[in-house]
């Protein structure tokens, strides 16, 4: 049986004693969407957090490729090969459309970051960045080939999002709309080439055609072999671009399965539907 691309295993995070993420084990395969549902507060984000070492765990191991990535920070992840998008979409306002996805390929640059390996050292942090400087000022012909690697790279996540961002790659991104910053967000993930795309309710906010266009945009990803770790609230985004559903509350997994596995699931039904319920008919006895 092959390695997962991603293999989680009995992670844990806790916040002042409570139980954000309590011993959860899943795995994402090469080419495959899983999306994280649950109720509010059930430890999906704090999930996508750990999996990308924006915050660290209190317990489990988290693995891509076969190789630990649990103790790296952020930027040692991303060069692993995980990009991610947030809830809250996070673009640099000031910087232009192209200058914003350009942002993404940065962990992955040798010629125009020589020595970017010795960042890690404390003690050694300054030679990475005098090497910078010079192939800025100076030039190098691999640098040259690496500044057109990243033109076209640019050219070509602009070009998937062309009918929304192609009349705007000049523009600052505070002039965009919501959903083009959505968009940018998204665009500097992929601008990575990631091995795994982590994305945090990339539709929120969106109405229901800009939701429609995202979504085909996830099939398309899906259909060109993208490895997709999702977590959206809109289900029948979810129903529709899922391989695999992963069920959240309270910290814990309580369902996992394919779509259609889930949305009959008695637990499923019980955590989005039950508590309600109860509630609605304790009313109507008082």
């Amino acid at each position: 049986m092959s390695t997962p691309l991603l293999e989680v295993v009995d992670l844990a995070r806790h916040f002042e004693g409570l139980k954000a993420v309590d011993g959860i084990t899943f795995s994402v395969a090469a080419g495959e969407v899983v999306s994280i549902i649950g109720p509010n507060g059930s430890g999906k984000t704090t999930t996508l957090n750990l999996v990308t070492g924006t915050i660290p765990g209190h317990g489990g191991t988290i693995t891509l490729e076969g190789e630990r990535i649990d103790h790296g920070d952020t930027a040692r992840i991303a060069e692993h090969g995980i990009a991610r998008t947030f809830q809250n979409g996070r673009v640099f306002a000031t910087l232009s459309v192209a200058d914003n996805i350009e942002v993404g390929i940065h962990s992955t640059l040798d010629a125009t970051r020589p020595f970017r390996r010795l960042s890690n050292l404390f003690a050694l942090r300054w030679i990475p960045l005098i090497a910078e400087l010079f192939v800025a000022i100076v030039g190098t012909p691999g640098s040259r080939r690496e500044s057109a690697e990243i033109e076209s790279v640019v050219a070509t996540e602009i070009h998937r999002f062309e009918a929304r961002l192609g009349s705007r790659r000049d523009d600052p991104a505070y002039s965009l709309s919501y959903a083009n910053r959505r968009r940018t967000e998204i665009a500097r993930a992929l601008a990575l080439r990631p091995k795994l795309l982590v994305l945090d309710e990339p539709t929120a906010g969106m109405n229901q055609s800009e939701t429609a266009e995202v979504l085909a945009q996830l099939l398309e990803l899906k259909a060109e072999g993208q490895a997709i770790l999702l977590v959206e609230h809109k289900l029948d985004l979810v129903m529709t671009v899922s391989d695999r559903i992963i069920v959240m509350d309270g910290g814990r997994i309580i369902a996992s399965g394919t779509p259609e596995a889930v949305r009959t699931d008695p637990a499923v039904i019980e955590a989005y539907l039950g508590r309600r319920r109860g509630a609605e008919e304790g009313a109507t006895h008082d």
